[in-house]
Formats: C-alpha cells, structure tokens, sequence
C-alpha cells in the first residue's frame, strides 16, 4: 500500500513539472498570471547578475524560486487529483481486453457460430457466452441465465444473476459468467463500451467544468485581472512621482511583482481544478460512474429524494413476522401447520415461515420420507400452495384464494380471520390464510421488513433540508404504513412510469432538484426528467441512457451517500474560497507597509506583526503564499468533513473555521516566517 502511495507521489511530482508547459498554464488564468511573474523575476535576476540595475539579484533570485513553487505546488495538487482517477482507471483497464468471442448466425441457433475477436463485434451482433468464459461486449441477454462474476468492474465479489428479459437483462464487457451459458445481443461498437466510456470519466479526460465552477473561475480571473491594473497603475504612479517631485525611491518590479502574488486569489485558483476532479474520484471509489461533473454538482443542491421502497427502504422480500389462530386454534397448531405448508417453498417468504416456527417454538425439521407426503406447489391461477399427508391436507395462500377453497368443500370464512386480514392490513402488511383440512386455522403476518437505521438516516437528510418520498406499487393504506415506519416525508402508492414523471415536474416546476434511482425500463422516463438520476448496473439499457450516475454496484441506498458526496463537494470549494479570500487580508497588512512606508511613513502603523525589515517581510508572505496550497492539498483532494445539518448551521460553521481561521492563521505564519529569515540572514 505504501509502495502504491509513493509511486502516486512520485508520478504527480514529475506529472507536476511537466505542466509547466506554458500551453497547460494558460488553462489556469490566475496560476498563469505566477507563472509569468515567475518568469519576470528570472529575467529581473539575469539582468541585476550583468550589473544592468542596481537590484539584490540573491532577493531577486529568492523570489523567482518562491514563485516557481508556488506555480509547481499548485500543479501538484491537481497532478495528485489526476493520479488518483488514472490509477482506478488502470485497474479498469486491466479488464478490457480483447478476448475471443462467440458470434451466433442465427440468435435461436446455438450450436453454431463463429470465432471473432471482441474488438471486432458491431451493435446488433448476436454472441453466446459459456461458463468460465469472459462476456467480450456489452450487451442484453436474450436468451437463457447465467451467474456472472462482476468483480472487474464493481468490485463485489458475490457473483449475480444476469437473465432474459425483465431489469437484469444487462451485462457488461470485462465480466465473467461463471455457471451456465447466455446468449447476448451486443448493444456496442468498439470504443463506445460501458467499460471505455468509465476509463475515459474516471481519468478527467472528459471531465467538464461545472456551471458553479464556470462561475467562480470568471470571478477569480476577474479580481486578477483588477490586481493586475492595482499593480500597474502603483508602478506608474510612483515611477512619475518618483521623476517629478523627487518623493522616495521608486518602487522595485520585483517587490511589485511579489505584491501581486500576494493580492491575487491564488490559494484558491490553485485548488480549483483538484477539487473537482477528487469529487468525481470519491464518487467513483463509491463505485458509482457520474457522466459529468455536473450531476455531482447537482446532486449537492438536491432537495428532494425519490427512493424505491423495495430494495432501499426494505430489504425486498416480506418475512413472517407473527402467526395469528382463529376460532380456538393454538398459536403453536397455526405455526406447525404453517411450518409444513412451507418446508416446499423456496421463495423467500417460504423460508422466513419455517424459520419463525423454529425460532418461536423450536419446531424442526421433519422426516419427510415417513409423512409419505405430497406437495402442492404455488401457481398463479391457485395462488396457493401447500401439503398432503397422512390423509391431512395443509393449504396457504391469498385471502381469496384460501376463501374459495373452504367454500369449495362445504365450509364457512372465519369472521375472526376476516377481522384479523382487515388488522393486518392496516399496519401495511400482508395476510396469508393457512386452512387444514378445508378448515381455516388462522393467519400468517408478513410483513416488509425495514431496514435497519434507514430511519435515522431520513432524519439526518431531514435535518439538511432535504424531503424523502418513498415509491411504491403497494396500495394506499400498506404504503402509509410502511412510510410511517421507516420515517420518510410522503410516497407515492401504486406508482406507474407516468405517476413518477409527473410527481418530478410537480416539484421541479416549484423551483427544487429532485433525485431518483431506477433500474427498470419504466423508469427511464422519470430517470431522464430527474436532476439527478442514478441507474442501476444490473437494470436495463434504457434506463442507463436515461440517467446521468450508474451505480455499480447497484445498490439502491447509495443514492444517499452520493447526495452526501455532493454536498461534500461544494461544501469544500466553499470553504477553501473563503479561506482564501480571508488570508489576503494579512498579505495586505505584510506587502503594503513593506513597500509604501518609505514613500508614506505613516503606512508603518500598518505593520501590525512589527516584521524585521521590507525584505525579509515581503519574502514571508511570498513563502506564506506557497506553502498553504501545499497545507490545503489533503483537504482539497479529501474533502470538508459533512455532517447533516441545515445550510445556515452549515455555513456559520464554516464561516467560523475557514473565514476566522482564514484571517487568523496567516498572521500567525508569516510572523513566524519572518522570525526564520532573520534568525539566518
């Protein structure tokens, strides 16, 4: 690990001189602007070596080198930046490869095809993968299902399912199926995989600037360009001063070259870039892939959280939760009962009922052989399943269905039960009726389960200003329920692809951003209108088009953490711009008296910090100037700590450390700076 660490460093220190071309500086208008004051002050030093003025040229030299830092430490920094997103993208690349590929004549005919290499295979071609082999393009599965290892690219190391039609029809090049065989039809040309167009975002090589990072680079270059006037118009003022009524010396190019460094918002125009680009590095290590840089921006400025219920606030399937006897049946008769029904069913749900009977009562197992036992499996047309045995017949299933069936041989629906349906859903669960020998015994409470700490975390997001709405196909009152469980703000019951479009144009046409993730093909049309839209990596191709984040991991809550992340993002250049603005004002009270007391001798009330001479002080707030952006690099590229809270909270705490800290500590510095120089010179 320490070993990787120093080879980023070392790449980023020569990635660093190597953007001191004067094509990549001009990139950066107030970093430019030190780069050529660097390179008038080496003039400045060449001409005092030849005698062609009278100038230090040691003091000279001093600041050429000071200057050349801090041009070269704000490479660094956004060198580092870079490094880190091409290290990730290495890993990427390790797993596009070209591999042999299996091209099918016919989609519906298997048993032959030809041999092509990948980088050859078009949109529209038809490919069949077999087990321990790699899947050579992108693609949707058309036929059969396999157990795919994603690993390459998300990570994960659980393999996953990926199957003909629904949401998990999608595969990604560089993957491995690992059981069975799937026939694909390849959704890319080469160049334009999933996997390259990653490369190409993670590197920065595509990375945009935002709106907001537009917007504070015109104000950064327009006070340079204000300083650059201040700079000019004091050189010209005191040059004629100077000829005419003989007031002083004039003042030195290289003092007001320093004097410019100094007013100019450096700290920050250094910073700039790598901030940006270690946002969209931190996404990417939450494995989610953004398209731009300004879908983290916006995900920062999101108020509104649209979330799948299933998946996200539950943990997707429903579990037994309690067993519920009617009409003078013992709870433990229900749960044997129920127990038997389901030793057959390996549906989630099935295997929470045998669980619950073993937690509840230590009812295991059966010796299945001696019941001599007959199972009656799940069918649509039933909706029930259960058990024969012994002359005893064990069914559950729907309300309904369990209704009909006791009709069906003579008997009556328990009231009791009917009341107890009515109970369940009320609290947002979900009945199912278990009847033993065409009699109804009693219910079973299932229930979507909510996932732990899901509350506290709509809470905090609830605290930052920010309203959660849950999704879901459930009915009304069963939404309700659930919603007031988990604690989020409204929902959205029985949604369609319609319903979720119009409820995002509802709440952008009142002036918010809005957030969603979606993996199915009826969600891109809500993915496409949303702010901020994160597709799944399993979920189908339609739904990628349509969003501006893949996550690849595919997990729902992550549209969280990517809020958090965005918000990180602008809380850090927030920060650093006012911590960069705040630290010019003790460059003022260093810079000006050291060069206008002379001239103006009352100026010296200025030198509040009693600094040992003009030389020694401009000299301390050029250092001062270099060394912070090298102190600021960790922050930039880490970020500012988040923590929930509201905007105005937010911004007085910032406020307080950066804009206080900001005036404070540069005094601090430069004292001591200056302390340094004169103990040696």
């Amino acid at each position: 690990m320490n070993e990787k660490k120093s080879g980023i460093w070392g790449t980023a220190i020569l990635d660093s001189l190597k953007k001191l071309n004067p094509k990549t500086q001009v990139r950066n208008p107030v970093m430019f602007t030190v780069f050529i004051s660097a390179l008038i002050t080496f003039g400045l030093f060449v001409l005092s070596c030849f005698g062609v003025n009278d100038a230090d040229p040691v003091f000279i030299f001093m600041i050429f080198i000071l200057l050349l830092f801090t041009v070269i430490f704000a490479n660094f920094a956004e060198a580092m930046a870079e490094r880190r997103g091409k290290a990730q993208a290495e890993a990427l690349r390790a797993a596009r490869k070209s591999v042999l590929a299996h091209k099918l004549f016919k989609a519906e005919d298997k048993e032959h095809w030809t041999d092509v290499l990948s980088n050859s295979l078009r949109r529209g071609d038809i490919i069949i993968v077999h087990e321990n082999e790699q899947i050579p393009a992108d693609g949707d599965v058309v036929f059969g299902a396999a157990s795919v290892d994603e690993s390459a690219i998300t990570g994960e190391s659980a393999p996953v399912i990926r199957e003909a039609g629904g949401d998990r029809s999608a595969v990604t090049g560089g993957t491995l199926v690992i059981s069975d065989e799937i026939v694909i039809n390849v959704t890319s040309n080469p160049g334009e995989s999933f996997l390259d167009h990653m490369i190409l975002l993670v590197e920065g090589a595509n990375r945009k600037k935002t709106p907001n990072e537009i917007a504070l680079e015109i104000l950064l270059n327009s006070l340079t360009v204000i300083f650059i006037l201040v700079t000019v118009s004091l050189f010209i003022f005191f040059e004629f001063a100077a000829l005419i009524d003989n007031i002083g010396e004039s003042l030195s190019i290289t003092s007001l070259v320093a004097l410019f460094v100094c007013l100019a918002p450096t700290t920050i125009g250094a910073l700039l870039s790598s901030i940006g680009i270690a946002g969209m590095s931190r996404l990417n290590k939450a494995n989610v892939l953004a398209m731009s840089g300004r879908a983290i921006e916006a995900a920062g400025d999101v108020d509104i959280l649209l979330l799948d219920k299933t998946g996200t606030i539950t943990l997707g399937n429903r579990q037994a939760a309690d067993f519920l006897p009617v009409d003078g049946y013992s709870k433990v008769e229900l749960a044997d009962a129920a127990q038997l029904a389901s030793l057959a069913d390996e549906t989630p749900e099935g295997r929470s009922i045998v669980i619950l009977a073993k937690n509840m009562f230590n009812i295991r197992s059966r010796n299945l052989s001696s019941l001599n036992a007959t199972f009656v499996p799940f069918t649509a047309k039933t909706r029930m399943s259960g058990i024969i045995y012994d002359e005893n017949t064990i069914m559950k299933g729907s309300s309904e269905a369990i209704k009909k069936y006791v009709a069906e041989r003579g008997n009556s629906f328990s009231s009791e039960c009917q009341t107890i349906i009515q109970g369940i859903a009320k609290q947002g669960g979900t009945p199912l009726v278990v009847a033993k020998n065409g009699k109804v015994i009693g219910v079973i409470y299932l229930k979507d389960i909510v996932k732990n700490g899901v509350k506290e975390k709509f809470g905090d997001l609830r605290k930052a200003g920010i309203k959660t709405i849950m999704i879901t196909g459930d009915n009304p009152l069963t939404a309700a329920a659930i919603a007031s469980e988990a604690g989020v703000d409204d929902f959205l019951a029985e949604a369609t692809p319609e319903g979720k479009l119009f409820l995002i144009k509802k709440y952008q046409a009142e002036g918010h951003l809005v957030a969603m993730t979606g993996d199915g093909t009826n969600d891109a049309p809500a993915l496409a209108q949303a702010d901020v839209a994160v597709a799944m990596n399993t979920g189908t191709q339609a739904a990628k088009e349509a969003c501006n984040m893949v996550d690849l991991d595919s997990n729902p809550t992550k549209l969280i953490e990517i809020v958090k992340i965005g918000k990180q993002l602008l809380m850090t250049r927030g920060a650093l711009t006012t911590f960069s603005i705040a630290n010019d004002v003790s460059k003022y009270f260093t810079i000006i008296p050291a060069l206008f007391m002379t001239v103006y001798p009352a100026l010296n009330v200025l030198n509040i910090m009693h600094l040992g001479s003009p030389k020694s002080a401009i000299l301390s707030a050029v250092i001062y100037n270099a060394l912070i952006i090298v102190a600021l690099i960790p922050l930039s590229l880490k970020g500012v700590k988040y923590k929930e809270g509201s905007a105005s909270h937010i911004l007085q705490k910032n406020l307080l450390i950066y804009g206080v800290g900001g005036l404070i500590v540069p005094f601090i510095a430069i004292k001591l700076i200056d302390m340094l120089i004169n103990l040696f010179m």
